[in-house]
């Protein structure tokens, strides 16, 4: 039993060593010659025009956070689609109650008026 979880451990090792040699290896090997023109903010080419640093308004975040949910909504949703006839009536109801949850986020998010563009 402890050679099948060794096989695990081998993939584990490898998969934290592999990403961090080449950061390492990459680190030994870049050229090290700092320059102004190389430190300066790049942007499409052009020189930079005001503050780099941009506040973007709230608005924005709001819909990409109600993006991700309804996107791990369907994440969730594709395979209990999938099989569907074999889960049975139980799973059914449980997502209609996960579904039911995420609605009711919505309802909420549209009530204190999120969802609209000023």
């Amino acid at each position: 039993m402890l050679t099948s979880f060794s096989y695990i451990g081998v993939f584990l090792v490898v998969a934290i060593l592999f990403p961090i040699g080449g950061l390492a290896a990459s680190f030994f090997l870049r050229p090290k010659k700092p320059n102004p023109i190389k430190q300066a903010t790049y942007e499409c080419g052009l020189e930079t025009t005001g503050e780099s640093w941009v506040r973007y308004n709230v608005r924005y975040y709001l819909y990409a956070l109600v993006f991700v949910v309804f996107d791990v909504e369907t994440v969730f949703l594709y395979p209990w689609a999938v099989q569907f006839k074999q889960l049975g009536i139980f799973a059914f109801f449980e997502m209609l109650v996960f579904v039911a949850i995420l609605v009711v986020g919505l309802a909420y998010a549209w009530k204190k008026k999120a969802l609209e563009w000023k």
